[in-house]
């Protein structure tokens, strides 16, 4: 859970550099601190480490005495103390001093660390709490110290949530409860903790055919009561009322809740962790309680019951009238800032951002319901059936609206949208096409001028459910609609077209429309598409990444669940695998979205366990694809709908030539049944990964068939790699030119060098890994290269210290290893050349990559076991 962090802090420590480690409470500080010195004393590093408590505070020494050293005062005092504490350092030899607990440490004791630190020039390691600076009282804190490094503990990811959380149950968890879990939680892993353990002593879940499921609405319980106690703890009374009215109104603008509430008390409550500030779509700052937990906590009525006066008292100074605040002028539109901002966002905690957004969602779809309920006409049905398109169904509410509404005199455009929407509900709930098709028959059989539309949209759902018939282009010319301004035709085309990788088709599609009055949000999404599927890899993700912002400030679910995932594909193209895993992670806390997004969802659940499953041996049982739907197809319209690519990439356990016969049967397949963009990529992909002739044949002869020159400098490398004409190689590269696929040919060279490691061919491996190395220094790239890892059975024959000095080998160098482990250089050398034989792999980090993930290997690398000798 803590391994980068963890890591991080070694390597700081191995250049004699001190280390400060934040995080919130509950953030796992001290379980970094504790993995840090298993890692120190395993490689034979003397260390010092104090657990610090509260009690400590008020006793002066309390700190040193838990050292259980025989360290008492000589006649000087304080002096006394460190002079016999710098004699046992030195004794030691090059210790560590690690701090567990800045903030709750008596002054005396730090004093005399401080002292010992500065005598011996030994490192010391610190934790501290985020909010420690603002705490009340002198902070025993040696501000002065350098070298100092800086190690922040952020909320954890839904990945990360989901591992967590399996590990504590010990099986798997379905996305609804993952995603609650975190939202509750804000990602704080203490939190996370109570809260599934919790829900399992109240009942609240269930294992359902192997898997964790919620049995309601809610995972609040009175087994967290402490939990949250804990997080209040030291508060004042204006703080706690405070926090209480936020739980009672929810996310309000800042400016409105200072009408209520002292903005010191605000302020307080912010440099806490305990509010969370957010942007709406007018550009106000909001604020709600974070994490969200606590706001359950105060709108339980057993522990804090209603106070009707406070109530009327906040909600009256909050009806004050206030000048709306200008708008700051965004950011232009640029790759740098789109990647530098989904950066900054990956630092922030977002729970009280994804709760505002979901709370908005839930009111939005009851007020529509209740006026649907009141008056049972077409008009409120469309419009209750529009917030269902991107938001958690309902499908009781979403039936009984169905079966309810009232369709005399209804408006035919709100009519067909209605039919539209019971059509793909019953194609999602049965899978019978047929009976989706007869329904929508029925209204062009009432609707003649409509008829266009209907036969369009009956295709849309055959091509997604079978394929794409043939006689597309015949189909378009005949059609001509009565009603333009609808937007159906084009965005059936549209979609269409980019399943058939003609991207300019359809981009000629929606904008030779005449409006999108029914289906409004589709439309961005097939342009992105499309400049995905032209090759405009950075044009696709810049301007998807502007309509996911405009879709969370408008509380539009389907068009950030559709933005995203064409985002998502577009950051994981380039190689920027941590924000891809960041935009997924986002759309993946808010739980499953409508029927309509649903195959996406799926699709992100997978792409998000692309690079890990192909590193790592986990069981599929235990990663995120296991949430994903069990039934899905293998092969589908867009990358990742279809679960064919994914069993590829991580069920691969054989030589090159078998991948590249299952790559082409994938790719035939998908042809089949006339999903073109889904075949050039999947082959792409598996190009660069493995590469083959014959894959290499079939994506000229797809692109060159539809005029697609984008990717012309990554197939001409390619047939040089394959040719093994590393001279033509040589020049191609020298002379490449930025574009597109820069992070593909990166991936391309390794993909190389390890087909010929696996055939056994060094000499060819090693060059093509050195021409990786220089093309990766000429062109770096964010993100992890993705490689098939080697075959189990040569990681088999690594002994226990081959193991232990290639997982140091990823960050240490050879003198520092040698160091650490008390062995000669000669020896590391010698272990890390055996390694890198029997692992089949050419490079140092290559290598640790093969073997961080050992079975053999807890989650801070530490050798548990291992089957050499």
């Amino acid at each position: 859970m803590f391994e980068h962090e963890v890591r991080r802090t070694i390597d700081y420590v191995a250049r004699g550099m001190s280390v400060r480690i934040v995080g919130a409470a509950g953030s796992g500080r001290s379980t970094v601190a504790r993995q840090v010195i298993a890692e120190l004393e395993k490689t034979g590093t003397p260390v010092y480490g104090i657990d610090a408590d509260h009690t400590f505070r008020g006793t002066p020494f309390a700190g040193l005495g838990s050292l259980g050293l025989d360290i008492r005062p000589r006649q000087n005092g304080s002096w006394g103390f460190v002079d016999t504490f710098a004699e046992h350092v030195t004794r030691s030899g090059s210790p560590v001093l690690v701090v567990d607990g800045l903030d709750t440490i008596d002054t005396n004791s730090m004093d005399v660390i401080d002292l010992v630190q500065r005598r011996t020039n030994c490192p010391l390691v610190l934790t501290m709490s985020e909010y420690a600076q603002s705490a009340a009282g002198p902070l025993p804190s040696p501000y002065s110290r350098w070298p100092e490094a800086h190690v922040q503990l952020s909320p954890l990811r839904y990945d990360q949530v989901h591992s967590l959380v399996t590990d504590l149950l010990k099986a798997p968890v379905d996305a609804d409860t993952t995603a609650t879990i975190l939202t509750k939680s804000a990602g704080n892993p203490r939190l996370i903790s109570r809260i599934a353990e919790s829900a399992i002593l109240a009942h609240q879940l269930a294992l359902v055919d192997g898997q964790w499921r919620m049995t309601g609405q809610t995972l609040w319980n009175e087994h967290l009561i402490g939990a949250v106690e804990t997080l209040l703890q030291g508060l004042d009374q204006n703080c706690l009322s405070a926090l209480q009215a936020m739980s009672m109104l929810g996310a309000q603008p800042v400016e409105r809740l200072w009408e209520a509430i002292a903005p010191d008390t605000l302020a307080v409550l912010e440099r806490r962790g305990l509010v969370q500030a957010m942007d709406d779509i007018d550009g106000d700052i909001h604020a709600a309680v974070s994490p969200p937990l606590i706001a359950d906590y105060f709108r339980d009525e057993r522990i804090w019951p209603r106070y009707r006066i406070q109530e009327r008292h906040t909600t009256r100074a909050l009806d004050a009238s206030l000048r709306p605040m200008p708008a700051e002028e965004p950011p232009s539109p640029t790759i740098a800032n789109v990647i530098a901002a989904l950066r900054l966002e990956r630092t922030t905690e977002n729970a009280a951002a994804t709760r505002y957004f979901l709370e908005l969602l839930q009111s939005r779809e009851q007020v529509h319901f209740d006026r649907w309920d009141a008056q049972r006409t077409m008009s409120n049905a469309v419009a209750f059936l529009r917030v269902h398109w991107g938001t958690p169904v309902d499908p009781d509410r979403v039936a009984t609206v169905f079966r309810h509404t009232d369709a005399s005199a209804a408006d035919p455009a709100e009519h067909l949208f209605f039919t539209m929407t019971h059509a793909m509900w019953s194609l999602s709930r049965s899978g019978d096409l047929d009976a989706a098709r007869r329904a929508l028959v029925d209204f062009g059989t009432d609707h003649a001028a409509w008829r266009p539309e209907i036969d369009a949209f009956a295709l849309f759902l055959q091509a997604n459910a079978i394929g794409i018939p043939e006689d597309i282009d015949g189909f378009f010319a005949r059609s001509s609609s009565h009603h333009p301004r609808s937007g159906v035709l084009a965005v059936v085309r549209g979609m269409l077209e980019v399943y058939r990788f003609n991207p300019q088709a359809a981009l000629d599609a929606v904008d030779g429309a005449d409006g999108f009055e029914l289906v409004p949000r589709i439309e961005p999404f097939i342009r992105g598409l499309a400049m995905f599927g032209a090759g405009r890899i950075e044009e696709a993700l810049v301007f998807a990444a502007g309509v996911r912002t405009a879709s969370r400030q408008e509380v539009d679910q389907f068009g950030f669940v559709a933005s995203s995932y064409v985002a998502a594909v577009s950051l994981i193209y380039l190689g920027h695998f941590d924000e891809a895993e960041h935009v997924i992670g986002c759309v993946l806390a808010m739980g499953r979205p409508g029927f309509l997004v649903d195959s996406l969802y799926d699709a992100m659940l997978r792409l998000a366990c692309i690079r890990t499953a192909t590193a790592a041996p986990t069981s599929s049982e235990f990663s995120l694809a296991s949430q994903a739907s069990a039934d899905a197809p293998d092969v589908g319209p867009l990358p990742g709908i279809g679960k064919g690519v994914y069993d590829l990439l991580t069920q691969f356990r054989t030589r090159p030539d078998a991948f590249e016969g299952r790559a082409i049967d994938l790719v035939t397949r998908q042809l089949d049944r006339g999903f073109v963009l889904e075949a050039v990529y999947s082959s792409l992909l598996a190009l660069c990964v493995m590469p083959g002739a014959r894959i290499l044949e079939e994506v000229r002869t797809l692109l060159s068939e539809r005029g697609v020159t984008s990717h012309d400098q990554l197939l001409d490398i390619a047939e040089a790699v394959l040719d093994d004409d590393h001279q033509r190689l040589t020049k191609l590269l020298d002379r490449y030119e930025y574009d597109g696929d820069t992070y593909q040919v990166g991936m391309l060279l390794r993909g190389a060098a390890q087909r010929h490691v696996l055939y056994g061919e060094s000499a060819a491996a090693g060059a093509l890994q050195r021409a990786a190395s220089a093309f990766t220094t000429r062109f770096p790239r964010a993100g992890q290269h993705m490689t098939i890892r080697a075959p189990q059975d040569s990681l088999v024959q690594l002994t226990a210290r081959e193991v232990e000095i290639a997982f140091l080998a990823g960050k240490l160098t050879n003198t520092e290893i040698a160091k650490h482990l008390g062995i000669s250089i000669r020896t590391v050398e010698h272990h890390i050349s055996n390694a890198l034989k029997k692992s089949h792999v050419t490079t140092r980090s290559d290598l640790f990559d093969r073997v961080r993930y050992l079975p053999d290997l807890d989650r801070s690398g530490r050798i548990t076991s291992c089957t050499g000798s």
